[in-house]
């Protein structure tokens, strides 16, 4: 049974990260295809579906890390992918306003080539049990570049938001209300950028202590 078991974690999670793989191929052949033709202003709306397919699906790996299919702890899966998840449906998808910004497609090229790595690395690694060291040293090595830009984007993209957030009072809830409740949408998101100042360089340093574990790791192998 624990044989058979094993088996089927080693092809659902080939299968889920060549799937997710597909999914940004597609965000960064669109992207970079619509920069070519027509300029950044229409990156989004090439991008829009596959984008929101491909980051929604990263939920999954929050499941992952919780019922054991992964080591990767959650509590460093959860707040990448909430952030991008903010950014993908709080932001994108909900404030038309700033889909047009060149800020989108800094923004989607860091992400797409970040997962383009990343997922084809553990889909080798589940299919094969090992992944080419070239492909090892660009896992934990290419967010040197695309973590900074890919951040820089997300939090120029939040801020260009607030205004737009603060005059449509979109998900602000006021009072009165059944519930006696309230919450403001524009200072909820002013909080999610506070959080990025002491957020980002925590990730960039946990980031860098991994690639030295996993790079030192593939030295004594």
């Amino acid at each position: 049974m624990a044989g058979f078991l094993s088996i089927a974690r080693r092809v659902y999670l080939t299968l889920y990260n060549w799937v997710v793989f597909a999914g940004w191929v597609q965000v960064l052949y669109f992207a970079i295809k619509t920069l070519n033709e027509t300029g950044y202003e229409n990156v989004y709306d090439a991008i829009e579906k596959p984008l929101q397919l491909a980051q929604t699906a990263a939920v999954l790996e929050i499941l992952h890390g919780l019922v054991g299919l992964v080591r990767s702890p959650v509590s460093a899966t959860l707040p990448q992918i909430g952030s991008r998840l903010f950014l993908t449906w709080g932001i994108l998808y909900s404030f038309p306003e700033v889909r047009s910004h060149f800020l989108v497609s800094s923004l989607v090229i860091s992400w797409s080539i970040t997962e383009i790595i990343r997922y084809s690395f553990f889909g080798l690694k589940e299919a094969l049990g090992f992944a080419p060291s070239w492909h090892l040293w660009l896992r934990y090595s290419s967010f040197l570049l695309l973590y900074p830009t890919g951040i820089s984007s997300e939090v120029g993209l939040i801020y260009l938001a607030l205004p737009h957030i603060k005059t449509s009072e979109m998900y602000s809830v006021r009072m009165p209300n059944t519930l006696n409740f309230s919450f403001d949408y524009f200072y909820a998101t002013i909080l999610v950028l506070a959080i990025y100042v002491p957020g980002s360089p925590h990730m960039y340093r946990y980031m860098l202590g991994q690639r030295k574990r996993a790079l030192s790791k593939s030295k004594k192998e």
